[in-house]
């Protein structure tokens, strides 16, 4: 149950920082692309990255706990690939394919490099 509880807490932190972070992109960038789903992807990815480099590197006593509240609540709630999912559904229905496809292609492409980049940071050169 204390499981349950410590991801129900990350995830709400997750999931307001993100409605924030969707806000203040809306505000910077206006409305017409989802800049704000963007960069929860590619922030989430590059953190992701260095919880999972620093986890693995240090071996923490409470690593577990750790991974439930940072990685599958705060950045499980962060991260938003079901709303990524419905902005390409709705590019779709617009035909606006040339900007559904840098939208795809760079949450998709540009978060597995944010990860990748936080791995690198945290375990250094392989």
């Amino acid at each position: 149950m204390m499981s349950f509880l410590t991801v129900a807490l990350g995830g709400a932190i997750g999931a307001s920082a993100r409605y924030g972070l969707g806000v203040f992109a809306a505000r910077v960038f206006g409305g017409g692309f989802p800049v704000g789903t963007l960069l929860a992807n590619l922030i989430g990815g590059f953190l992701m990255g260095l919880l999972a480099g620093w986890l693995l590197r240090s071996g923490p006593d409470n690593a577990e706990s750790i991974r439930l509240f940072a990685a599958v609540g705060v950045l499980g709630g962060f991260t938003t690939f079901s709303a990524f999912s419905l902005d390409a559904i709705n590019m779709i229905q617009a035909k606006a394919f040339g900007p559904l496809l840098g939208y795809v292609g760079g949450s998709v492409v540009l978060s597995i490099v944010a990860v990748a980049a936080g791995l690198f940071l945290m375990r250094g050169p392989a």
